[in-house]
Formats: structure tokens, C-alpha cells, sequence
């Protein structure tokens, strides 16, 4: 087994319709994690920076929106594999997320309106809307 680093580059089109916003890439970070490589990322469309691909506060700086063209670049032993998961993440549009819209009867509707007047606790008189009545004997 050698020793050696390897390095990939690959520039590759953002597929998803909502860009690279938080959920697709915690999951792409998740996905650069496995690997021992060193990532870097850099939005080509905007600016050119390198910023650490396993890094989800520096991933959001990247304001990388549908059609922008990503950089992502590795080195280490599994650059390839690496360079190329993250690649065919980005180009599926980051599959795995949640839906952008709830599925008919996927949210739980409250039956009841909730009563302005009961509180936290569900009594009366701990509510913002509620009185608390003190009586003086």
C-alpha cells in the first residue's frame, strides 16, 4: 500500500432547483467526512476561493445557487473516490433531502383552535390573555 498523495479536481454544475442551502450541505459534509482526503470547494460563478469542503459554515459562504459551477478538488490517498462521490452527489441534486413541499396529509392539523385564554401550564390564569383573579378576605 503506498503512501502517496493522489490529487482530483472536478468542476461539476449544481443540479439542485434550490441551490446548496443548509440540508444538502450538512449531507454533502457528511459525505466529505468519510474520506481521509483533504476537499476543498470553490464556487467558480462567484468567486473563486477555496473553502473546506468538511466545513458546513464555510460550504454556506459559498452561495453556490442552481447552474453555478462548484470546483471541488482532493488530496489524499482517496482523492479520486472522494472528488468523485461528491461530484455525483452535487449532479443528482444532492438526493436524500427532504421534500420542498409536505405531502397531502403528511402534516398533523390541530383539531381544536388552541384557547387564547389557557396559559403554559393549561390553567386560566397564567396566560397572556388570561386573568388572575386574588381575592382579600
Amino acid at each position: 500500500m503506498s503512501d502517496a498523495k493522489s490529487k482530483a479536481v472536478r468542476e461539476i454544475k449544481v443540479a439542485n432547483e434550490h441551490g446548496m442551502h443548509a440540508r444538502p450541505v450538512m449531507r454533502f459534509v457528511d459525505l466529505a467526512s468519510k474520506y481521509k482526503s483533504t476537499i476543498t470547494v470553490a464556487n467558480t460563478s462567484r468567486r473563486s476561493e477555496k473553502l473546506d469542503g468538511k466545513s458546513a459554515m464555510q460550504l454556506m459562504l459559498l452561495e453556490a445557487t442552481q447552474g453555478n459551477t462548484l470546483r471541488i478538488e482532493a488530496e489524499g490517498a482517496d482523492a479520486l473516490d472522494a472528488v468523485g462521490a461528491l461530484a455525483a452527489f452535487v449532479e443528482a441534486g444532492c438526493p436524500g433531502q427532504a421534500p420542498t413541499a409536505p405531502e397531502a396529509g403528511a402534516l398533523a392539523e390541530r383539531s381544536d383552535p388552541p384557547d387564547s385564554n389557557v396559559g403554559a401550564r393549561g390553567d386560566e390564569t397564567s396566560g397572556f390573555g388570561g386573568t388572575q383573579s386574588t381575592s382579600t378576605s
